[in-house]
């Protein structure tokens, strides 16, 4: 009887492990970078990420998660900062629909119709083709957050629908998102309009992006602007798969401010297995500064 007792008990904890599970997973880099416009123009860049995520499945096959993020990073002055665990985020998933809210990304941010950052060059990704654009975009994050966001999205085959809303009540600033996205082969289409209304300052803004990929090269074009803009952003970026270990990587942004300067940016990536690789690039930021890195990233 207390075999049967025993086995049972077990046969329990296993078919809830298997319903129910918590999750560890992150990032890490460092390395050192530089930036000629900064008073300390070499630094050691560091971050360490964390995602502890909380997963589990009702009867009817709905998911359910939740999600915390712990995170360290250089400071100034050679100082080292940690962060979190902060505000969560909640996600509801079934089928083709995801709803995620609390301490979650908006529509352009997700990425879920748009590319906003295409293919980063350097260790920290210093240079991405929306560097020059100046969108107020709401992102997941380790620390305590602003605003609640709620984000919705459906995907029906080839196409994609996203929406989002933010509300920061200290503030009194409401902002809402919607997009929509085509994938046809190998690229894919998106765009995405959104509103930001702060009582005193009502704000429209827009992304738009086309990507794909051929032969071994990936890319990215993206179109930003908004009313707080003076002209339209324009970038770019491409990956360049030089042999199974090795990628290439440019980007370039031009346009938002009058005083901006184009963006530009190459780099590489060279996996060393095992999660790990070794990053770096070289290139000029919007204010005419050399910008670089070089370091080795983990993941985990």
């Amino acid at each position: 009887m207390k075999k049967i007792l025993f086995a049972t008990t077990a046969l329990i904890a296993t078919t809830g492990m298997a319903a129910a599970e918590i999750k560890l997973g992150g990032s890490a880099r460092f390395g050192l970078a530089y930036n000629e416009g900064n008073a300390e123009e070499t630094r050691v860049e560091q971050r360490f990420r964390v995602n502890i995520d909380g997963i589990t499945e009702s009867d009817a096959g709905v998911k359910f998660e939740v999600r915390f993020r712990l995170e360290s990073n250089e400071d100034e002055n050679s100082a080292i900062a940690g962060r979190g665990p902060g505000a969560a985020r909640f996600s509801v998933s079934t089928g083709g629909f995801r709803l995620d809210l609390g301490n979650t990304s908006d529509v352009i941010d997700s990425g879920d119709v748009v590319d906003y950052f295409g293919y980063g060059v350097g260790l920290t990704s210093f240079i991405e083709q929306s560097n020059n654009g100046d969108l107020d975009l709401v992102g997941f994050g380790a620390g305590d957050q602003d605003q609640t966001t709620v984000k919705a999205r459906y995907t029906a085959g080839d196409f994609t629908v996203s929406g989002s809303y933010s509300d920061e009540r200290v503030g009194d600033v409401q902002q809402y998102q919607l997009g929509a996205s085509y994938n046809f082969g190998n690229y894919t289409v998106g765009a995405a309009f959104g509103n930001t209304d702060s009582g005193a300052t009502d704000e429209d803004f827009w992304a738009a992006s086309f990507n794909g990929e051929i032969g071994a090269v990936a890319f990215s074009v993206l179109a930003t602007d908004s009313d707080g803009q003076d002209d339209v952003t324009f970038g770019a970026s491409l990956n360049y798969a030089l042999s199974s270990a090795t990628d290439l990587r440019f980007a370039i942004s031009d346009g938002g401010a009058d005083a901006n300067e184009t963006s530009f940016g190459v780099g590489f990536r060279h996996s060393l297995g095992g999660g790990v690789s070794l990053r770096g690039g070289v290139g000029q930021d919007a204010d005419e500064n050399t910008v670089a890195d070089l370091g080795v990233a983990l993941s985990f």
